[in-house]
C-alpha cells in the first residue's frame, strides 16, 4: 500500500517557510516545557510504564517458580476400619511363648483405624515450570505489541500537544500585534481629531467633524480593550497547555519573515502505526486461538517432610517428581467459534487500516492546500497594505489641504487599520497552517 503516508521519505515542497529574526529559542523552550509538564502526557507515560511491567510479567511466566506449601490436619470420628490383628496374632504368640518358655510375645489388641489423620503435618517446597504452553508464547508477543501501541499513543499526543502549543503561541503573538495596531489606530484617530479642532479654530472645519472624530476615538478604544482581553485569554490558554501559573509572562519573538522554498519531510503517522499494531495483535490472538489443541505440559518437584504428632526424622523426609498434562478434547465447539470470532477481528482491523490510511492522506492534502491558501492570502494582504498606506497618506495630505473630504479621511484611516489587521492575521494564519501541516505529516522531530 504505497500511499502518501506509507512512503517514509516523502518530501512535500512548499513555497513558504517561517523564519524568526531572533530565532525560535523561546518557542522551542516552551515546547520542551510543555512535553515535560503536561498532566495528560504524564498519565500516558504511567500507562506505558504499566505496559512495560506487563511485558516483564509475561516474560517471567517462562521462568521456574518455587512455592512453599504446608498443611496440618487432625480429626476423629467418621468412617473407620477394623483390623483384627489381635485375633490373628495372639494365638501364634501364645504358642511361641509355650515353646520358648518365655513371655517374649505379648498379647496385642485388635486395631480400629480412623480415616481422619491425627496431628498430621505436610510441609514441602514445590518447584514448577511450564514445558509446553503456546498461550504463554503468544501472550508475550501480545504484551510486546501492546507496549508498542502505548508508545505510539504517547507520540500521537505529543504531536497534538506540540501543534496546540504552537497554535496557542502564534495566537498570543497575533493578539499582541493586534493591540499594537489598535494603539496606532488610536494615535491616528487622535491626530485626526486634533486636525479637525485646528481647522475649526481657523474657520475651515465643522463642529460635526469633532463629534465624528470623538466617536471614532471611542470606537477604537473599545476595539483596543477587546484586543487586550484577547491577549489575556490567549495567555491563559497557552499557560494552561504548559501546566504553569495562568498569568506568567510569555516571551515573544522577533519579526516573523516569510521566505521561499522550504521542505517538510513526512514520516509515517503514529495513528497508522497504531492500527497496524492492533492488526498484529489480532493476528496473534487468532494464532493463539488456533493452537487450542496443543497440550500444555508442565513439570514439578516437591521436596518436604510429613509425619504425625509433629515428629521429624529421616523417615519423614520425601521428594516427589511429576509431569502435568492438560489437553482439551471437547468444549461444545466453543474453540471453533472463538477462531471464527478472531478472524472477524482481524478483518475488522484490516478494514480500519485501509480507512485510516485514506483519512490520513486526505488530512495531509487538506492541510497542504490550507497552507497554500494562507500563503496566498498573506501575499495579497501585503499588497493591499502597501496600497492602503499610500492611499491613506494621500487622503490625509489632501484633507489638510482641503482637497479631500472628512469622510474620505476617516475611511482611509479605517481601511489602513483593517489592512494592517488582515496582514497580521494572515501572517499568523500562515504560521498556524504550517504547524497544522507539520502535524499532519508527522515531520516534527520528537527526539
Amino acid at each position: 500500500m504505497r500511499t502518501l503516508l506509507t512512503k517514509v521519505n516523502l518530501i512535500i515542497t512548499m513555497s513558504l517557510v517561517v523564519i524568526i529574526a531572533n530565532g525560535q529559542a523561546p518557542l522551542d523552550g516552551y515546547l520542551q516545557e510543555g512535553l515535560k509538564n503536561n498532566l495528560v502526557l504524564q498519565q500516558k507515560n504511567i500507562a506505558l510504564d504499566k505496559a512495560l511491567l506487563a511485558l516483564k510479567i509475561a516474560n517471567g511466566m517462562f521462568s521456574p517458580s518455587i512455592t512453599l506449601l504446608g498443611n496440618y490436619t487432625t480429626g476423629d470420628g467418621g468412617r473407620s476400619i477394623s483390623l483384627p490383628v489381635g485375633d490373628l496374632l495372639n494365638p501364634v504368640y501364645s504358642t511361641l511363648n509355650q515353646i520358648t518358655g518365655t513371655e517374649n510375645f505379648p498379647t496385642i489388641e485388635n486395631v480400629n483405624q480412623n480415616f481422619f489423620p491425627r496431628d498430621f503435618y505436610d510441609v514441602r517446597a514445590r518447584a514448577s515450570m511450564p514445558l509446553v504452553n503456546t498461550d504463554l508464547i503468544y501472550n508475550r508477543k501480545i504484551k510486546a505489541q501492546q507496549t508498542i501501541l502505548q508508545e505510539s499513543e504517547i507520540n500521537v499526543y505529543k504531536r497534538e500537544l506540540i501543534r496546540n502549543i504552537k497554535v496557542a503561541y502564534y495566537n498570543y503573538l497575533a493578539a499582541q500585534q493586534v493591540v499594537q495596531i489598535y494603539e496606532s489606530a488610536l494615535a491616528r484617530a487622535a491626530e485626526g481629531k486634533r486636525v479637525n479642532e485646528s481647522l475649526l479654530e481657523n474657520g475651515k472645519g465643522l463642529p460635526a467633524y469633532i463629534l465624528r472624530s470623538q466617536s471614532e476615538l471611542e470606537n477604537v478604544h473599545a476595539q483596543l480593550a477587546d484586543a487586550g482581553r484577547q491577549v489575556i485569554n490567549a495567555q491563559l490558554y497557552f499557560n494552561f497547555l504548559l501546566n504553569r501559573e495562568a498569568h506568567l509572562p510569555i516571551e515573544g519573538i522577533g519579526e516573523a519573515i516569510l521566505t521561499d522554498e522550504p521542505t517538510i519531510t513526512a514520516q509515517t503517522r503514529e495513528e497508522l502505526a497504531q492500527v497496524q499494531t492492533t492488526n498484529l495483535i489480532q493476528q496473534d490472538v487468532l494464532a493463539m486461538t488456533r493452537m487450542f489443541w496443543v497440550p500444555r505440559i508442565s513439570g514439578f518437584i516437591d521436596v518436604g517432610a510429613q509425619a504425625e504428632q509433629m515428629r521429624y526424622n529421616k523417615n519423614a523426609q520425601y521428594y516427589l517428581v511429576g509431569l502435568q498434562l492438560e489437553m482439551p478434547l471437547f468444549a461444545g465447539l466453543t474453540n471453533r467459534n472463538k477462531i471464527a470470532q478472531s478472524r472477524l477481528d482481524v478483518k475488522h482491523t484490516e478494514l480500519a487500516l485501509q480507512q485510516t490510511n485514506r483519512q490520513l492522506n486526505l488530512s495531509v492534502e487538506t492541510a497542504h492546500n490550507a497552507f497554500l491558501t494562507a500563503q496566498q492570502n498573506y501575499r495579497s494582504a501585503q499588497k493591499q497594505l502597501e496600497a492602503t498606506q499610500s492611499y491613506q497618506r494621500l487622503i490625509e495630505k489632501g484633507y489638510k489641504e482641503g482637497v479631500n473630504t472628512f469622510i474620505e479621511a476617516v475611511d482611509a484611516r479605517t481601511q489602513l487599520t483593517s489592512a494592517q489587521l488582515q496582514l497580521t492575521l494572515n501572517r499568523f494564519r500562515t504560521f498556524i497552517a504550517l504547524a497544522n501541516l507539520e502535524r499532519e505529516t508527522a515531520s516534527f522531530n520528537l527526539n
